[in-house]
């Protein structure tokens, strides 16, 4: 990105005083240049900001499925509050402003180049807009988003939404496999693509992981087809290394992990119980009584998955705890309140050591390979498939224990933990008919826990918070929700305020969004129909 910057600078340098007139006579727009930017100028600010919005909200949504936790008490968050803000509405912005005409133009400009890679990736990435930002919001502004006729913006409910993805992602992969235009190479796709430095077959996969997805929502639904969802599956990422993981070069704050100690946005955020408690062997669901005092390293204590010290902080003591979701840190001893996702005491932004994907210059995922063999193992196991559910499992925690031991501090140790946790039938089964959705389940909140908060919160409505079953063993909500939820969880989170609530107000208006307990209204995937 700063070889750009240099290079316009030094294009810019060229011209003389004589020349600028003929120069900016170009133009006849006040506001910038008529002729559309090349599209790999365009790319790689589109997906570091898409990269960003999904961490800035997911801060919200990691705690409604308790990621993690404030370390004040009732903090309204954790108590699944939605207070009208704009601090928490960056998804938004980032769809209609960031990415927005810019990826239209983006798109145009690669078809007329014939650069077809950047218009198949750029429908990808505008399917992945809607996905996240309709797994976020509900109802979100599709059909009327860029008709620069209007002034006021009617939603689309996801019924609307959901259709269009799927066929952006088609439009994505027919533009990715056209043979007339320009390689990635030539196109300058290789060298702006933050992800997959432009592989095309990788972009492919990551559309049917996509379709995956957005199909997948949808098991509540009459028309779910468990069989399609298996499909996509088996189209998509083939291993870890095909996860869509986006870069950052981690100097400055403006090129930084947003959940690296640069940045400082999550030094009052702590990891919960719940994802303590399925690691260390605690969570009955992942607990095995014959290795009830196995553990190497903690004597007389349950055998802890290898993951534990690759994702988590220690308390000062050296134990590995959590905060109860809206508890806080109000009278627990200072050694053991658990460290920071940087691994030190309070909101120090010191890093001894880079914990998981929390650093400044760390990949942070998009999609894994993973959470994709999770998906097909719920769907396969909805399908009573359970034979391919359970190769799917297996597949699943295989491959997120081996993308996690590139944090681990103790490689020696991790292999020995994988090596009896891998072993142990109770946590995972031989065959099928040991094992249970709530394994699967579970298994995925692990593998998407600290990136994956959408994912997680989709799932979680899913199944209505363990309303529809005891899937998710051993979660709970907090004791007493936010006042405005009026008993119930948060289903929802409010769109942009300064967009929404300042201009927008009549078709908010419409959907309830003045409603105080708005944000617990269910949302369609979600519903049993």
């Amino acid at each position: 990105m700063r070889k750009i910057l240099v290079a316009s600078l030094i294009a810019a340098s060229v011209f003389s005083a004589s020349g600028c007139k003929d120069y900016l006579d170009v133009n006849t727009n006040p506001n910038g240049p008529d002729a559309l930017l090349q599209p790999e100028l365009f790319l790689p600010q589109i997906q570091s900001e898409m990269a960003v919005a999904v961490q800035w909200d997911g801060r919200w949504a990691g705690q409604y499925v308790q990621n993690w936790a404030s370390t004040a008490a009732d903090n309204a968050i954790d108590l699944h509050g939605n207070p009208l803000s704009d601090s928490y509405a960056q998804l938004w912005r980032a769809v209609y402003w960031s990415m927005g005409y810019n990826l239209s133009d983006m798109i145009e400009s690669g078809e007329r180049s014939k650069k077809y890679d950047f218009v198949g990736v750029g429908h990808i990435m505008r399917a992945y807009g809607w996905q996240t930002l309709t797994d976020y919001h509900g109802p979100i502004i599709m059909t009327e988003a860029f008709n620069t006729d209007k002034r006021v913006f009617n939603y689309d409910d996801q019924q609307v939404v959901y259709p269009e993805i799927q066929r952006l992602l088609v439009e994505g992969v027919k533009s990715l496999e056209r043979t007339d235009g320009l390689d990635a190479a030539s196109s300058g796709l290789s060298k702006s693509d933050l992800i997959y430095a432009g592989n095309r077959d990788k972009w492919k996969k990551f559309a049917y992981g996509m379709m995956a997805i957005n199909a997948h929502r949808l098991t509540n639904k009459s028309s779910y087809d468990p069989s399609k969802v298996i499909a996509y599956v088996d189209q998509s990422l083939a291993s870890n290394a095909d996860n869509a993981m986006i870069r950052f070069q981690g100097e400055v704050s403006a090129n930084t992990n947003f959940f690296g100690p640069i940045r400082n946005n999550i030094a009052s955020n702590r990891q919960t119980d719940y994802i303590v408690g399925l690691l260390d062997g605690t969570n009955p669901s992942l607990r095995d009584a014959a290795l009830a005092e196995a553990d190497p390293v903690f004597a007389g204590q349950h055998l802890k998955d290898p993951r534990l010290t690759a994702m988590l902080a220690p308390s000062p003591d050296g134990q590995y705890r959590g905060l109860r979701s809206g508890k806080g840190i109000t009278g627990i001893p200072a050694a053991e309140v658990p460290n920071n996702l940087w691994g030190s005491v309070g909101v120090s932004t010191a890093q001894p050591r880079q914990i998981y994907i929390f650093g400044n210059a760390a990949p942070f995922p998009l999609m894994t390979y993973s959470q994709l063999q999770f998906i097909k193992a719920e769907a396969a196991w909805i399908a009573g498939m359970k034979d391919v559910a359970l190769d799917a499992y297996t597949k699943g925690v295989t491959a997120h224990i081996e993308f996690s031991r590139t944090y681990a501090p103790d490689p020696a140790m991790f292999d020995q933990r994988k090596a009896a946790y891998l072993a142990s039938e109770a946590i995972m089964p031989k065959t099928s008919a040991d094992l249970t959705l709530s394994k699967i389940m579970l298994q995925k909140y692990i593998a998407t826990w600290g990136w994956g908060f959408l994912e997680t919160w989709s799932d979680m409505r899913r199944y209505h918070y363990n309303q529809d079953g005891d899937v998710y063993v051993n979660f709970a909500l907090p004791d007493m929700l936010n006042v405005a939820n009026q008993g119930v969880p948060a289903y929802r989170a409010r769109p942009r305020y300064n967009s929404e609530y300042m201009w927008n107000q009549e078709a908010l208006r419409a959907l309830g969004g003045n409603d105080e307990n708005y944000h617990t209204y269910e949302t369609w995937f979600s519903k049993h129909e």
